[in-house]
């Protein structure tokens, strides 16, 4: 027989790696977590091609633009792998996300996730998307739908790797950004959780590679596990930053996150203005001092990888600065001055030492 024409035989898809009841069993065990991370807007339920949302509440917008983001968490998965923790790291996800769409003034949606693992572990999944979930609910977004694939041979039988999407609106006159700020504009910084999701790659090399920590290692300094403090819940802003744009003079937000806090302000600055941050006005969580003393990293190296301690950074009209920083406080966001913006060419000036 030719073996164009043999096939193994009993060969089965779960044979081959793939366990379609274990995904129905996930399904099932996740069901109840994305119910709480709905609007009236969501048509139908989990479980269908497609999510369904209704367009119809756009009417009220004069010109509705769609906003949207996507991305994944890097590297930070792997710790939560080493960790066997799986329940927050949807929080990376979302913030990464929905964050980058809030800088404009748009309002989340709707979001869809992907997890692709090497084996569907129903509990595991759950988890995964039970964190999902409950970042969604916290941004106010709904969580319409998304798929988990399976792919053995791939990726190995504890990994996995997640992914997302995610849709907003703003109105076209409410529009956040470059074009709003001018010089005599105040910069508001906003409290980071911790390292939120970039620079693990950097961060994994200097704990596990460099200094040879298990993620079980109690650290002084951190009050607690390396991999508790690696797995810190990334902070979601949108509803505070939602807020601000409501109740303030809003001129532009910038999501810190990969490329740091001056690669990531740089963005939303026209090129006649610069911006000059005070480090002396914060004092970056230990995470990022012992980071730097145990893997040896300079600052400059930090600063473009880390966000130090700030998450997001929103600019706005001087007069607004005060009230501001009380709507940031009435709803628990630990927030400061930390610089201005004057005449210049696009550029992002760091100055002084960081509080100790």
């Amino acid at each position: 027989m030719s073996s164009s024409h043999y096939v193994a035989p009993g060969a089965t898809y779960a044979g081959a790696g793939v366990d379609i009841e274990a995904g129905d069993r996930a399904v099932e065990l996740m069901k109840e977590a994305v119910a709480q991370a709905q609007r009236p807007e969501v048509v139908g339920g989990l479980g269908g091609f497609a999510g369904l949302f209704d367009a119809s509440a756009l009417k009220t917008y004069r010109r509705p633009l769609l906003a949207t983001s996507t991305d994944g968490v890097g590297t930070k998965v792997a710790v939560a792998q080493r960790m066997d923790v799986h329940d927050t790291i949807g929080f990376a996800l979302v913030g990464m996300v929905v964050d980058d769409i809030v800088v404009c003034g748009a309002e989340p949606l709707f979001m869809t996730d992907y997890i692709a693992c090497g084996r569907v572990v129903p509990e595991r999944i759950a988890a995964i998307v039970q964190g999902i979930a409950a970042a969604c609910a916290q941004a106010g977004c709904a969580l319409t739908g998304g798929e988990t694939a399976e792919h053995p041979g791939l990726l190995g039988p504890d990994e996995y790797d997640i992914a997302g999407a995610t849709t907003g609106v703003v109105e076209a006159d409410d529009l956040l950004g470059a074009s709003r700020v001018g010089s005599g504009d105040v910069v508001i910084a906003l409290a980071s959780s911790g390292l939120h999701a970039n620079g693990y790659s950097l961060v994994r090399h200097v704990y596990f590679d460099v200094a040879g920590w298990d993620v079980h290692r109690d650290v002084a300094e951190f009050g607690r596990t390396l991999g508790e403090e690696l797995l810190q819940p990334t902070r979601i802003y949108a509803q505070d930053c939602l807020a601000l744009a409501r109740e303030t003079d809003v001129h532009a937000m910038s999501h810190v996150t990969g490329g740091g806090l001056a690669a990531n302000l740089e963005r939303v600055l026209p090129s006649n203005t610069s911006a000059v941050l005070e480090r002396s006005t914060w004092t970056p969580q230990p995470i990022f001092s012992v980071t730097a003393r145990i893997g040896g990293v300079a600052e400059a190296e930090l600063e473009r990888t880390l966000n130090m301690g700030v998450g997001m950074v929103v600019i706005v009209a001087a007069g607004a600065a005060d009230h501001a920083l009380r709507v940031l406080s009435a709803r628990g966001v630990e927030s400061w001055v930390v610089g201005e913006i004057v005449d210049g060419n696009g550029s992002v000036h760091l100055r002084g030492r960081y509080a100790t």
